[in-house]
């Protein structure tokens, strides 16, 4: 049976795996939405490709015009980007959110089936008042610790909110009992991409000094030593994706789950990098703003409650995401 996916954000970090993932599937007709258009040999790989901003409400006309049948709301202003400008954060991360999903509630209505809206959250609705806190805290579980310090992790716990309002309050037609909107949420750690250089995350201490070696470069980490958050390979982030949108309803327990893999401090990930290529150095140099962000985050995360309800369970533990994913990869990229 053929089904029809949107992906927003699709030129990021994760809708790039995502597509390629999806395109996998002869039966799957992707519609790819994203500020700049796919480049050519991405473009390729799906049905549709859309320039527009998911706050705009011309866009949200044009794809309610189409039979979606999942959304994979990955579009949004990260946390570094979030904080220069917090008034178009809200915009890009708030109202596109609340667009898309009034959106899929009336396709949802038209077709007589709930479109499955997979949102990505964050663990940076955490906030942890110290780093004794922190400490204390050790893995937080979904309705711990939710005080966001920044735009970003203010916006995602807000969109967590309004996503099960919606599919809870308005994801039914109650004159005929229809169900027209399924809302699933995930808590992701810090992503590592071995394809793509990120951009505008506070978490992308890490990838950028697995990067910046794989060049042959020293690196400054923006963090101390110290700093512990926890991270996951962009693979095991995509699966966790569509596993949760392949879960039964019947089986999930709640809309919002945390999902992690490994949590290194920033010197255990530089021991890896410097590990393999001995000849870079790597030192610290912490940002005030960016390592008060870090700190405010849950050293790691408990996410039983995905391991049970539908077994979460990543591929990549620390050793095999660096050995057997994160460092050939990305050494192969530069040419090494």
């Amino acid at each position: 049976m053929s089904r029809t996916v949107l992906i927003t954000g699709a030129n990021g970090e994760m809708g790039h795996a995502l597509i390629d993932r999806l395109a996998q599937e002869t039966s799957t007709n992707i519609i790819a939405v994203d500020l700049h258009p796919l480049d050519d040999q991405l473009a390729a790989k799906v049905g549709t490709n859309l320039a527009g901003d998911v706050s705009d409400p011309r866009l949200w006309d044009e794809l309610g015009t189409h039979d979606i049948d999942e959304v994979y709301h990955l579009a949004a202003l990260l946390s570094t980007s979030a904080e220069r400008s917090p008034e178009r954060a809200h915009n890009v991360n708030v109202n596109g959110t609340m667009g898309l999903l009034s959106m899929s509630r009336a396709i949802g209505a038209r077709v007589g089936r709930p479109v499955t809206f997979l949102f990505p959250s964050t663990i940076a609705v955490y906030g942890l008042s110290s780093v004794e806190a922190k400490e204390r805290a050790g893995a937080v579980k979904e309705d711990e610790h939710c005080q966001p310090i920044t735009m970003y992790g203010i916006n995602k716990l807000y969109c967590e909110q309004l996503g099960s309002y919606m599919s809870r309050r308005y994801g039914q037609l109650l004159d005929q009992q229809q169900d027209v909107l399924d809302f699933r949420a995930l808590r992701f750690p810090g992503l590592i991409s071995a394809h793509t250089v990120p951009t505008g995350g506070t978490s992308d201490y890490a990838p950028e000094m697995i990067h910046a070696a794989a060049q042959g470069k020293d690196y400054a980490c923006f963090v101390r030593a110290d700093a512990r958050i926890p991270f996951m390979a962009m693979p095991d982030g995509v699966q966790a994706l569509l596993q949760l949108a392949a879960a039964p309803r019947a089986s999930l327990s709640r809309t919002v789950y945390n999902i992690g893999a490994f949590a290194p401090t920033a010197a255990q990930i530089a021991s890896r990098v410097t590990g393999h290529w001995p000849s870079v150095a790597v030192s610290y140099a912490p940002h005030p703003k960016r390592q008060a962000i870090v700190d405010s985050w849950c050293a790691d995360v408990d996410d039983s409650a995905a391991r049970a309800d539908w077994q979460w369970a990543p591929q990549y533990d620390e050793e095999s995401a660096f050995n057997t994913y994160l460092i050939p990869t990305i050494t192969a990229r530069y040419g090494g």
